[in-house]
């Protein structure tokens, strides 16, 4: 007696479209398969689509109907819905173009807010060059910005040049707040600041991604950055990560992330070097501590503005290192 039709949704493994066709059993529904889909019947065979388990008969008999099932042909392999996952990224990366145009159609008469944000972060994310730096290799990147930034990392070297003079600055600025007796050794280690300021060129390869040892600690080779807030180095909660070098919105959006001292510039470090100058007694200040403090990855990270706390820390300068011994010299007679 023949066994029941059942009904079932194959497809080939080369593209998404579907068919219902009704067998009995698998080797019914294997020789259907291949004279819809103009398969050779010999070395052909069956599997579900959503893990690529190949059918036996007794397997195919305990299947529910409307089951999906992939049809593959002589040498052909089916690892389930990652294949389709490949052949989707596969698509991106040949006709990226046509799927961003398609998506902005979608976007426009989307109403569901889900799916419009998964419209939107699917645009944004594929109008990425990242691995593009100059100029030429990359327009869209550079629109806005002065005619004299030639490649990406050269602007983001600017932008991270630009904090350091601002902390500088600010520095600078406190000298009317320090004891009119100290305000020129003040001065002084104000610049013996800038002088090392200028010959790391203000601490711009933390941005550049073109010096890769040195920026390391902030970002990978590929330029991305995470979030290393809150400030008592607890993990970031939301997991803010972004890529300057991939499209003009990253890099607009990154202008707005913060750099913050873990130890705070202006209600701990300036006014304990201020304090340190007034105080020092014939003792040496440790001014490249203070430095380290102002102007490096000893004391900086980087921080997603959301995770920015603005309250006050409650750290302070390392006691010990504030002053450091002078060295001895011994007259020989």
């Amino acid at each position: 007696m023949a066994e029941p039709l059942r009904p079932f949704r194959l497809r080939g493994c080369a593209g998404p479209q579907k068919f219902g066709v009704a067998a009995g059993s698998l080797r019914g529904l294997l020789r259907k398969g291949c004279r819809l889909l103009q398969l050779p019947l010999a070395g052909s065979r069956l599997c579900l689509y959503e893990d690529g388990t190949e059918l036996t008969e007794s397997y195919f008999r305990a299947l529910p109907p409307q089951t999906e099932l992939v049809l593959l042909g002589p040498g052909e392999s089916w690892r389930g819905c990652a294949s389709d996952i490949e052949r989707l990224l596969a698509a991106f990366c040949s006709q990226q173009g046509a799927v961003v145009e398609a998506a902005r159609r979608l976007l426009t008469d989307e109403r569901a807010p889900h799916r419009q944000k998964l419209l939107a972060d699917l645009i944004h994310n594929l109008n990425e060059n990242i691995l593009a730096e100059d100029k030429e290799d990359d327009k869209k990147w550079f629109e806005g910005l002065e005619s004299r930034f030639k490649n990406k990392s050269s602007y983001l070297r600017h932008s991270c040049e630009s904090r350091m003079r601002g902390y500088m600055r600010e520095v600078s600025g406190f000298i009317p707040n320090v004891h009119p007796a100290a305000r020129d050794a003040y001065r002084g280690i104000i610049d013996l600041m800038a002088d090392k300021l200028k010959s790391v060129k203000y601490n711009g390869c933390y941005f550049d991604r073109r010096e890769e040892e040195e920026a390391a600690r902030l970002c990978t080779a590929e330029g991305w950055f995470s979030c290393q807030g809150p400030f008592d180095r607890d993990d970031c909660p939301c997991k803010h990560s972004i890529n300057p070098y991939s499209n003009r919105e990253s890099r607009i959006l990154f202008s707005t992330w913060n750099l913050d001292h873990i130890i705070e510039k202006k209600r701990a470090v300036v006014p304990e070097l201020a304090e340190a100058v007034k105080t020092r007694d014939g003792r040496e200040v440790n001014w490249e501590y203070f430095y380290q403090l102002l102007f490096t990855l000893d004391n900086l990270k980087l921080v997603h503005i959301a995770c920015h706390k603005k309250t006050n820390h409650n750290l302070s300068c390392d006691k010990t290192r504030i002053y450091r011994k002078r060295k001895q010299t011994y007259e020989i007679s």
